[in-house]
């Protein structure tokens, strides 16, 4: 390893030393890490409810800021979104939402945390229906609430009512 002098206090120093080990000179300005670059998207609706946009979709990070983008809007789509109506990975749908983890009055998702109609992997609302299902009605492999469709329970109120609901659709639908 070859060796220099120090150009403060003569000692011997490795031409890789980044300072001087006898009296701690710099000799070297330590690399700075490049920045990080951050990458994301997003687009508002120019149409405005409340001043609100009708439409905002976002997904990542804020490219000058580094900050989560979040969509807002009464539809908002995004990794993160709140609003009205969302699509999204994490979310809040006041009247509805639909993603991975979502809550909302009516919520469709991995986990989804409704008031009224939850349907999910986990799933809560009066009506509930999922693998795991907490509610007042409940359908799901483990059902917890006031009447329970599940493995372990067959509440014939609840058969009844998961049985009209499922004919209800299917009248929707149509032949």
């Amino acid at each position: 390893m070859p060796l220099t002098k120090c150009p403060e206090c003569g000692g011997q120093v490795s031409e890789d030393a980044i300072a001087c080990p006898h009296c701690g000179h710099p000799l070297k300005v330590a690399e700075q890490p490049p920045a990080r670059r951050y990458r994301g998207w997003q687009w508002k609706s120019k149409a405005r409810v409340l001043d609100v946009p009708l439409v905002h979709i976002a997904w990542g990070r804020d490219p000058q800021t580094g900050k989560l983008l979040v969509a807002k809007g009464v539809i908002a789509i995004g990794q993160f979104a709140i609003g009205l109506i969302t699509i999204a990975q994490f979310g809040v749908g006041l009247l509805f939402g639909f993603g991975q983890f979502v809550a909302g009055a009516y919520a469709i998702g991995q986990v989804a945390l409704a008031v009224k109609f939850g349907i999910g992997q986990v799933a809560t609302g009066y009506t509930a229906i999922g693998q795991i299902a907490f509610g007042w009605y409940t359908l799901g492999q483990f059902g917890f609430g006031k009447y329970v469709w599940s493995m372990m329970h067959k509440d014939a109120e609840a058969v009844e009512y998961f049985v009209t609901l499922w004919n209800s659709i299917k009248a929707l639908l149509g032949p």
